[in-house]
C-alpha cells in the first residue's frame, strides 16, 4: 500500500498552505491520544521544548514538533496498535513534510522509530523506561533489530539526530506540563520551509 493510500491528508495547493494545514491539523485533532495519557498536541510541545533547551538546532526543534505528525494523517484511528496495524506513521509523517521542509528535519522523523529499536537493542535496560503505548507499537514495528538492522541504522548520516529525537520523544509525555503553545513554532516552521526553497 502506498504512502498516498494511507495518508488522509489533502495536498494544499501551496507549500505556505501546508503550515496553516499543520497548525489546523493539531488545533482540530491534536487532541487525540494514540494510547499515551496525554495528546499528540502536548507531546508535540513538550518534545519541541525539550529540544530547545537542550540547545538543538531549529531543524530538530521542528523535527520533536512533527515527529508524530504521522498518526494525525493516517487513516486508521487512534485504536491502531490495539488492533495490530503498524500504522507506519514515521514513513508517513517524514514523506508529507519532505515536499515543504528540508531533510534535516524530516530525516530524523524517518528514523526515530529506527531509533527506538536500535537504542532497545544495544541497551536493554531502554525498553523498561518505554510508556506501555510506546511498548505496544515497538513491537508492532519489529522489536529487537537483527544485525543488518543496526548496520543500516548507523550507516545512515542522521542516525544521531533520530536518536536525539528519540530522547526528547522519551521525555515529551508528562501530564499536565506547561508548555509553549504549537502555533509558537509557526515562524520556526516557516524559515526552514523557506530554507527548502532555496
Amino acid at each position: 500500500m502506498s504512502l498516498p493510500d494511507l495518508a488522509l491528508s489533502p495536498e494544499p495547493a501551496a507549500a505556505s498552505d501546508s503550515v496553516d494545514y499543520i497548525l489546523h491539523l493539531y488545533a482540530t485533532r491534536g487532541d487525540d491520544h494514540y494510547g499515551e495519557d496525554i495528546s499528540q498536541r502536548e507531546h508535540a510541545e513538550q518534545c519541541a521544548y525539550h529540544a530547545h533547551i537542550d540547545g538543538a538546532d531549529d531543524a530538530l526543534i521542528i523535527a520533536a514538533l512533527l515527529h508524530d505528525i504521522g498518526h494525525l494523517l493516517h487513516k486508521f484511528g487512534e485504536d491502531a496498535a490495539d488492533r495490530g496495524i503498524d500504522t507506519r506513521h514515521e514513513r508517513i509523517g517524514s514523506g508529507w513534510l519532505a515536499r515543504i521542509l528540508p531533510p534535516s528535519v524530516t530525516a530524523p522523523i524517518a528514523l526515530h522509530v529506527s531509533a527506538k529499536r536500535y537504542l532497545a537493542t544495544t541497551n536493554p535496560p531502554y525498553i523498561e523506561g518505554l510508556s506501555e503505548a510506546s511498548l505496544q507499537s515497538f513491537v508492532l514495528q519489529g522489536g529487537i533489530m537483527d544485525p543488518e538492522e543496526v548496520d543500516a541504522f548507523l550507516a545512515d548520516p542522521r542516525h544521531d539526530a533520530a536518536m536525539q529525537l528519540r530522547k526528547y520523544d522519551e521525555l515529551g509525555k508528562v501530564v499536565g506540563a506547561e508548555m509553549p503553545a504549537f502555533a509558537s513554532y509557526a515562524p520556526m516552521i516557516r524559515s526552514l520551509l523557506d530554507e527548502k526553497a532555496r
